[in-house]
């Protein structure tokens, strides 16, 4: 009998209930489903009531990143990655941050961006002038949709009018300018977007089609900056060697992709961890760095007087402690414990020195020994144990898959193979 995957009814059913339903379509065995079922911090229930059709949970290891100091202040970064190397990367280039006073940070504010697209119209230039005169009117509403946002400082502060031209013809964008405080701010956004919305189209006599958050939050930004001496990274021809491989990411649209991914392996890698949204971030990450039309590094590396390297990052950070799983999943409420932060735009801060030491510490491997060496050296671990390497033997055959310089399955099936015959 063919199977299907058109089930009736399964949002309905029970965590258990939808996992036999796919145990029997996908044949899994009960390893498989023991894994699926297997909780840590995140029970079953809780799972349950963050997402649909929920059947098990997903870990990834949290790591701390270390020798942070921001501001003056010292911090402990959670990380929740599962590639090797990320973590003892970010923390050694923070180690070379200190000597100069470690990394200096600030930020816009927690200004997001609700999107109201109005379409139908003859005069766009007209009606965005007729907009722009309701302004008081359209903020006013905008802001009873939330009052204790307001009471805490936030809500709707400023109305920017766009008019857009695209392939059905021009199109007038309204930007409803929101200070979320300490939410990531889309539940807000979105709510207040969708009121105004009628009013918009009652004063132009357009149609309003799309009411949401924007992901690229250019009035979000959190600004990085850190000197490294020389000395402390191996010379001045590492410095230039940094200053040659950030060249080619300005350059070089097939670097810079490498060169901001390796930014957000740090980024989005505390975003993950304090239960926050990797996409949204993600997103108005690579956005911002295409906004001028050409896809550039969101860090900047330059050479001061003294011969030292100075390395700069801006970054829109739609980050929050307030709502989602930040404030539900257990992991992500003891994250942000261990970082100590108080508001969202500290998070922030904390994200751009992470990303310009993570984005140092690759640099810096590509400019001398080259990425592979200290990746690999961790990487063989995880190797070992895929070829069936036990605990016994685990750090034997990754001493010798590094010796021999190759990295394989198959390499350490052979390394396991003469080890157990030895014996």
């Amino acid at each position: 009998m063919e199977k299907s995957s058109k089930i009736s009814g399964f949002y309905k059913l029970s965590p258990k209930e939808r996992l036999e339903k796919i145990k029997d379509f996908c044949d899994l065995t009960e390893e498989e489903i023991v894994a699926l079922e297997k909780t840590g911090s995140l029970d079953m229930e809780q799972a349950d009531r963050m997402i649909e059709n929920v059947v098990g949970t997903f870990e990834l290891p949290v790591g701390i990143a270390v020798n942070f100091q921001i501001n003056g202040k010292d911090y402990l970064i959670p990380m929740a990655i599962e590639e090797p190397s990320v973590v003892a990367a970010a923390s050694n280039a923070a180690k070379m941050a200190r000597p100069k006073g470690g990394f200096q940070t600030s930020n816009t504010g927690p200004i997001m961006i609700g999107q109201i697209q109005l379409v139908n119209i003859r005069d766009p230039y007209g009606a965005k002038m007729t907009i722009l005169a309701h302004k008081d009117e359209i903020l006013k509403l905008a802001n009873e949709q939330d009052p204790v946002l307001v009471k805490f400082g936030g809500g709707a502060k400023d109305l920017e009018v766009r008019v857009v031209d695209t392939i059905k013809g021009p199109m007038v964008v309204n930007h409803l300018l929101v200070d979320c405080r300490d939410a990531m701010g889309a539940n807000a956004v979105n709510t207040m977007a969708e009121a105004v919305a009628p009013l918009i189209e009652k004063i132009t006599g357009g149609r309003v089609y799309l009411r949401i958050i924007s992901n690229l939050a250019i009035y979000r930004l959190a600004r990085a900056k850190a000197v490294f001496e020389k000395e402390g990274l191996g010379g001045e021809d590492v410095v230039d060697g940094v200053i040659e491989a950030y060249s080619l990411a300005a350059a070089d649209p097939y670097r810079c992709a490498t060169h901001n991914k390796g930014i957000m392996n740090g980024v989005s890698a505390v975003v993950r961890a304090t239960g926050n949204d990797t996409r949204a971030v993600e997103a108005g990450a690579h956005s911002y760095a295409s906004i001028s039309g050409h896809y550039s590094p969101l860090t900047v590396w330059e050479k001061n007087a003294d011969g030292d390297l100075v390395g700069t990052i801006e970054i829109p950070t739609a980050v929050g402690l307030i709502g989602g799983a930040t404030k539900t999943h257990p992991t992500a409420k003891a994250a942000v414990k261990i970082l100590g932060v108080k508001t969202a735009q500290e998070l922030g801060e904390i994200l751009a020195a992470v990303g310009l030491a993570q984005n140092l510490g690759a640099l810096r491997a590509l400019a001398t020994e080259g990425i592979q060496k200290g990746h690999m050296a961790l990487h063989a671990r995880n190797i070992a144990i895929m070829a069936g390497a036990g605990k016994d033997i685990v750090d034997e055959v990754v001493k010798k898959l590094v010796e021999r310089g190759k990295i394989r399955v198959d390499i350490a099936k052979e390394i396991i193979d003469e080890i157990t015959k030895g014996k």
